[in-house]
């Protein structure tokens, strides 16, 4: 019986035709296809190649690059070969590389090109124990004449040598392997802190595939679009496992750029995005509509009302009268299914948002569309096992029941636990950290303490809150969600970031938010506003204004005590590169409020506005200093 990763791999290579496609890549604008046995010859050249350079089973190979083939095919093939996989970010900086490939004790390297390469050597005297750096795209590496890097064509060339010496080594390799191996070393995001590395076995992972097949099937024929960092566990799960699993075809979109273009021509049967695109392709949805020909923006007005109306009857078990079932064929015929189309969702059977809580307004649009929008709550502690949305059993409120196999309790402190077969085996090289966080009880099941405050309802959905420590209680005594608010503020297609803020010595709710530049400044064009920059066209009086009934709005179903009552617009982005968000684009609260202690400082007082120095670093190691005056905005 299979029990990893690659004996999974073997068996798909082994039951289906020369012929069936296990992996397409757009590349020069064509979609190259490569059939199973073919990608296997990829990944046994690749995980023979690691042998002759000295991998040993059990050591780890980081990677850092855009999702493609090569990286598929050097994930599986170190794998197969025994050893453990760390993603990285591959907008990390070379600090954020260097600890984390240090940290778990990385033998070798994956590094894409030569911008990944060149972080490489920039940090390669705090990275000693890594033994080769291996690339494949060589454009600008012709003369790079270290021994320390080695191209995947070469390492590939070493292992067609082995095969001809051993041509069943690398099939003794992958039955040597057993679930207990430990197949990756994934890094939380360290909204906190520095990143812990959880390790996550082939058991781990294959059984958290499995359990999301029960509620979701996926088949052999459905189509992945890989795209999402593989230094997220989401990518790990739903896409490569269930690829060795289930037969899953991947699909590599040509560039990062151009992933909505290549999701519309594949047209895949199952999408995972991140909450923030989910966010983001309502907001380009709506402003799209704002900019449509009239007879567009009347089906919009029309139809969208309707389709609301039909799914929250669907989603409720209520059957449709038929005047509003007819109605919402017409406008599926008329408006949504080409907008579905122009999405590359038009054969979607289930969509998945992740790695934060999505706003139910989202939800609730996308079903409105006839996008089957699901949300999934875990943890990277448990391989994204937790919670999960069921087809006909939505609500939008909450994050759906348990996973199958997963138990789920809410502990006297409101916090959210979670037990499930494939939890992590701990924190690499930090026992105390996962002393902290793992709790057995009486019958010896280990619950992972998620950190997350929540509860479960009379219908067993799970409701998530916020984070424990972010849940915020005001000096009256009344408590609130920054993430809830936050949410609801990020679906005006005019905001693409918000920080609520308060705490026990403050009686009402602030915030800091962040205009969607590029919505917000075709509204200004079309009305005529100059502006120059974005910190600019943040503080004109009109963006101000249409900001402030953004916030008036979701005012108006919150409770009283915790409403926004000031805000500043920021003049620029919040940036993963200067520490404020995590590279999963979580904000850093502690680090933000440190920040802009002087902007949090004006929203409480009588202040009309309040000035913001700025320390900017280029990527050529510049630095500059800018300073803006920011208006303070009240509520009333």
């Amino acid at each position: 019986m299979a029990e990893t990763f690659s004996q999974h791999y073997i068996q798909n290579v082994e039951r289906f035709s020369a012929e069936k496609v296990a992996v397409r890549q757009k590349e020069l604008g064509i979609w190259q296809e490569y059939t199973w046995q073919q990608s296997y010859e990829q990944v046994r050249l690749i995980g023979l190649g690691l042998i002759v350079l000295g991998m040993q089973r059990g050591e780890h190979i980081a990677g850092i690059s855009d999702n493609d083939r090569h990286y598929l095919w050097s994930y599986i093939g170190a794998l197969s070969i025994g050893g453990a996989f760390v993603g990285l970010y591959t907008d990390a900086s070379p600090d954020e590389s260097a600890y984390i490939i240090d940290h778990a004790d990385a033998k070798y390297v994956l590094a894409q090109d030569q911008e990944q390469v060149d972080k490489m050597l920039e940090i390669r005297d705090k990275i000693p124990q890594v033994r080769r750096v291996i690339y494949w795209e060589d454009n600008g590496l012709w003369n790079y004449n270290d021994p320390w890097l080695i191209s995947l064509e070469e390492l590939s060339a070493l292992g067609a040598q082995l095969l001809q010496r051993e041509p069943s080594r690398f099939e003794t390799e992958i039955k040597i392997g057993r679930s207990g191996d430990l197949a990756i070393i994934s890094y939380t995001s360290g909204t906190t802190g520095v990143p812990k590395g959880a390790m996550l076995t082939h058991f781990s992972l294959l059984e958290a595939s499995r359990l999301f097949d029960q509620i979701d099937p996926r088949l052999d024929t459905d189509n992945h679009v890989s795209f999402l960092p593989i230094g997220w566990i989401a990518e790990n799960v739903l896409g490569i496992a269930t690829h060795c699993a289930f037969g899953l075809i991947i699909n590599f979109p040509e560039k990062p750029e151009t992933v909505r273009q290549n999701i519309r021509e594949i047209a895949p049967e199952t999408v995972v995005y991140q909450f923030r695109l989910w966010d983001a392709l309502v907001s380009s949805i709506q402003v799209r509509m704002l900019d449509a020909t009239w007879p567009n923006r009347l089906l919009y007005k029309l139809f969208m009302p309707i389709g609301y109306r039909a799914a929250e009857e669907t989603l409720s078990g209520a059957r449709s009268g038929i005047g509003l079932r007819l109605l919402n064929k017409l406008g599926d015929l008329l408006f949504f299914a080409p907008l579905r189309d122009s999405l590359g969702l038009s054969n979607v059977r289930t969509a998945i948002t992740g790695g934060a809580v999505l706003s139910p307004d989202v939800i609730r649009f996308f079903h409105a569309i006839g996008i089957n929008l699901n949300q999934v709550y875990g943890a990277t502690e448990t391989a994204a096992t937790g919670a999960a949305h069921r087809v006909g059993d939505i609500k939008y409120a909450s994050v759906g029941k348990p996973v199958p196999g997963v138990n789920i309790k809410v502990g006297d402190d409101g916090e959210i636990r979670i037990a499930s077969p494939s939890m992590f085996e701990g924190y690499y090289k930090a026992d105390n950290k996962s002393a902290e966080v793992i709790r057995v009880d009486e019958n010896g099941k280990r619950w992972f303490l998620t950190g997350d405050a929540g509860y479960i309802d009379e219908d067993g959905h799970l409701i998530y809150l916020d984070r424990l420590k972010d849940m915020i209680e005001l000096s009256h005594g009344d408590r609130f969600s920054p993430q809830f608010i936050e949410g609801r503020l990020k679906f005006s297609p005019y905001i693409k970031d918000v920080m609520a803020i308060g705490d026990p010595t403050r009686d009402f709710v602030t915030a800091l938010i962040i205009i969607e530049f590029d919505n917000v400044a075709r509204w200004a064009e079309k009305r005529g506003l100059g502006f120059t920059t974005m910190a600019d066209l943040s503080q004109k009086q009109p963006v101000i204004a249409l900001v402030s009934n953004a916030v008036r709005e979701v005012n108006a179903n919150l409770p009283s005590g915790g409403r926004v009552r000031a805000f500043v617009l920021m003049p620029r982005e919040f940036d993963a590169d200067e520490a404020e968000m995590t590279r999963s684009r979580k904000l850093k609260r502690k680090v933000l409020l440190d920040k802009y202690d002087t902007l949090v400082a004006a929203l409480y007082s009588d202040a009309k506005t309040v000035g913001l120095r700025s320390t900017i670093t280029y990527q050529d190691g510049t630095v500059a200093t800018v300073e803006n005056e920011l208006v303070v905005v009240r509520i009333l």
